[in-house]
């Protein structure tokens, strides 16, 4: 188990064991979190969104403007017709449902 110690100031050295498990770098920051029971675990926050680039591949061409946007009207359309009424569920009596 890597231990550390904690100087007057509240700073601890990560051991170098941990600091390369984690792939911590200079600068990175650490979120700590409660475990409960007095026990506090801690993790990297290492992540950028920019390390999502490329993860879904290409898709051969890059859509236009006009293309995205009519994507978007093609589904609204189809959510409003499923969202629709046929008409044929009104009440007896002549009224609107």
């Amino acid at each position: 188990m890597a231990t550390a110690k904690m100087t007057s100031k509240g700073q601890v050295t990560i051991p170098v064991a941990v600091r390369k498990e984690l792939g911590l770098k200079p600068g990175v920051r650490i979120d700590f979190y409660s475990k409960g029971n007095g026990e506090y675990g801690m993790r990297a926050r290492t992540g950028s969104i920019m390390d999502l680039k490329g993860i879904f591949g290409k898709l051969g061409h890059s859509l236009t403007i006009e293309e995205m946007n009519q994507a978007v009207l093609d589904r609204a359309a189809e959510l409003d017709a499923a969202t629709r009424s046929s008409g044929k569920e009104q009440a007896s009596d002549g009224e609107a449902a």
